[in-house]
């Protein structure tokens, strides 16, 4: 994969907060609102966002504007949205389906105070645009690589990552362990032949069977309508004490606001399509994950309340240093919002405690 050069860190930030605060800018280097900048060719050149809406959630919000800013860098034909803020050492976060950079948004602002938060939308999913070679996980870890490349310049950064996310996360720190001080996996069991293999995952829970279907949930989850009822009761389903805890609970654990963003993006038929090749290729993940390095660098992972029994097993050969593994009390599976404050405390103090590679 090769990547459009960006500019530095500081000038990206200061383009990218400017943007947020609304500022006409664009006219004095010749780029029309609704774009950012990025480098190539030794040349700046603009590099459109997604119908000028990636900020949809975070326009108004002037503390978050103040501390992070939305940028972009050119993947191969992959164009990748992230935010970034914060101070220190780097921290990457991974989200799963379906989701977006904003499913840590709660999280971002404690994180920031310690770590230098890099959100990223995974290629083909928010307001990243473009798509990728392929939706296994393997593949989405190389693009997360190059975009990485491109803004550490070799820095090694803690990676959390969440749901089908860990998958990517997994893959990242198997296959780049230079790059990879500590890793944090997130509710997510990793399909392997030995221990859980692709067909038994999708008997878990019905959304697993029917997104892996080819064509049928694009066909039948097919406007803005239907998408934003499917990510609502979805939401609700696997939340604490909803129905796939066993609870009856029928409330999603996100405001209508959040809900709306999460539509907004999930409305695009491409990024739609992108969430169900999650789970179609979880064939490829299992093989892959079956080849993989294990994974050398001090892991952590957290779950929903009654689900380590049936996570930590999926993991325990596939990294070697497991050195934390906890289920968040009273949470479901969408951990840093339904329980934030614990999840970013537990967070901080693994990333900050020191690091001795076993």
């Amino acid at each position: 994969m090769t990547e459009t050069k960006t500019p530095p860190r500081r000038m990206r930030r200061l383009v990218g907060a400017a943007l947020g605060a609304g500022l006409v800018i664009g006219a004095a280097v010749g780029v029309p609102l609704g774009h950012s900048v990025s480098q190539g060719g030794g040349v700046l050149e603009a590099v459109s966002t997604v119908n000028g809406t990636h900020d949809a959630a975070t326009r108004n919000d002037t503390d978050f504007n103040e501390r992070f800013s939305h940028e972009f860098v050119d993947v191969d034909d992959v164009n990748m949205h992230y935010v970034v803020g914060g101070d220190g050492p780097p921290l990457v976060l991974i989200h799963g389906w379906p989701q977006t950079w904003y499913a840590w948004k709660e999280i971002m602002p404690e994180l920031a105070e310690h770590r230098t938060v890099y959100a990223i939308d995974l290629p083909g999913f928010g307001d990243s645009s473009g798509t990728p070679e392929a939706f296994d996980k393997k593949t989405l870890s190389g693009y997360v690589h190059e975009l990485l490349e491109v803004e550490l310049d070799g820095e090694q950064a803690d990676i959390v990552a969440h749901d089908l996310g860990a998958g990517v996360g997994f893959q990242y720190a198997s296959r780049y362990p230079d790059d990879v001080r500590s890793y944090v996996h997130l509710d997510y069991p990793l399909p392997s032949s030995d221990v859980l293999p692709a067909e038994t995952y999708r008997t878990f829970s019905w959304h697993m069977s029917f997104n892996s279907r080819p064509r049928i949930p694009e066909k039948l989850v097919d406007d803005r309508g239907d998408v934003r009822e499917y990510l609502q009761e979805f939401y609700a389903q696997v939340a604490h004490d909803g129905a796939a805890f066993g609870g009856e609970s029928t409330e999603a654990p996100f405001s209508d606001a959040e809900i709306d963003e999460y539509t907004r993006t999930y409305s695009r038929p491409e990024v739609l399509r992108a969430g169900f090749e999650l789970y179609r290729s979880l064939d490829q993940d299992e093989r892959d994950n079956d080849a993989a390095d294990p994974v050398a660098a001090p892991t952590m992972l957290l779950t929903a309340e009654g689900s380590l029994a049936g996570t930590q097993p999926t993991l325990e050969s596939l990294v070697t240093d497991l050195r934390k593994a906890e289920e968040v009390p009273d949470s479901g599976h969408w951990l840093a919002e339904e329980s934030p404050e614990a999840v970013s405390a537990e967070i901080i103090d693994f990333i900050r405690s020191p690091v001795t590679h076993r």
